[in-house]
């Protein structure tokens, strides 16, 4: 295994010579959480200015395509194996995470790319479900980080039904920010669709990423309309659990785009707070 330290400024997606399990300190789940990558090959559908992957052609260079659920299943066995035996934080680089930060937080489907792209899926999901309960761990959520554009697919709805927890991106509250923000030409409306149906039949969690662009961040109208966006999904049915609040915090691809001051964060969190939503700051 990789002797690097283990921080939330790092979330490489590499674990020794592992090709879709990884492990990163997350600071929204407050621990350690084991990855699974269903996009070795970078593949996204949003294309993020702040997002760290290296989607240039150097970077791209020798990444493989395809998912071995096989293969991912041997090497989440390895890992859940630590886990249930005791012995995860003598191995490295588990061992150089900080003491207040060893418990495992969740199992997340996240990685290089949107994991509902991905044909493996459904697959990979009911397969990290049964490896997961396997080694006795039913109490570590599943969780699928999402950024919402493809929930309506019939693939990937069953997938979801191995997935204990969606978090799901709405970084915008207007079409113009949706698309400088995410980086991408979909339809804001199929997103918006899609969350509230999932509301609807789910709770979700909201994950907002606020960056600041050459100095400045949203604008007041923006975090408006962002808060109306929620208060529509609620307003139709549908149940958010938590919005989480957070910005950049490592490399991002753009130079232009940074963190937000943590006051500013603040600021859109209390927005929503007026508006009845649970919503916390991760800085």
């Amino acid at each position: 295994m990789s002797t690097r330290r283990l921080t939330f400024k790092d979330h490489r997606r590499e674990l020794g010579q592992n090709r879709y399990v990884y492990a990163v300190v997350s600071r929204r789940a407050r621990g350690l959480s084991i990855g699974i990558n269903l996009n070795p090959d970078k593949v996204c559908n949003f294309d993020c200015p702040y997002c760290q992957v290296d989607r240039s052609p150097e970077g791209m260079a020798g990444v493989s395509s395809g998912v071995e659920v096989a293969r991912l299943v041997e090497e989440l066995d390895v890992l859940l194996g630590w886990v249930t035996d005791g012995t995860l934080w003598s191995h490295a680089p588990f061992d150089t995470t900080d003491p207040a930060l060893r418990r495992v937080a969740d199992i997340a489907f996240a990685g290089d790319g949107e994991p509902t792209s991905s044909r493996a899926f459904a697959a990979a999901a009911e397969q990290v479900h049964a490896a997961r309960d396997r080694h006795g761990l039913h109490d570590t959520p599943i969780r699928l980080l999402t950024n919402a554009t493809l929930l309506h697919r019939e693939g990937v709805r069953r997938g979801l039904a191995s997935i204990d927890e969606v978090w799901a991106k709405l970084d915008a509250g207007t079409e113009a920010w949706f698309h400088r923000v995410d980086g991408t030409t979909f339809p804001f409306a199929r997103v918006l669709q899609n969350l509230a149906e999932l509301a609807r039949e789910r709770p979700i969690t909201i994950q907002a990423m606020f960056p600041a662009i050459a100095g400045a961040g949203p604008s007041s109208v923006e975090i408006d309309a962002w808060v109306d966006r929620l208060r529509e999904i609620r307003d139709s049915g549908g149940t958010i659990a938590a919005v989480q609040v957070y910005t950049v915090a490592r490399d991002p691809s753009d130079p232009s785009f940074g963190p937000l001051p943590a006051e500013q964060l603040a600021q859109v969190a209390a927005r929503a707070r007026a508006a009845g939503l649970p919503a916390h700051v991760y800085g």
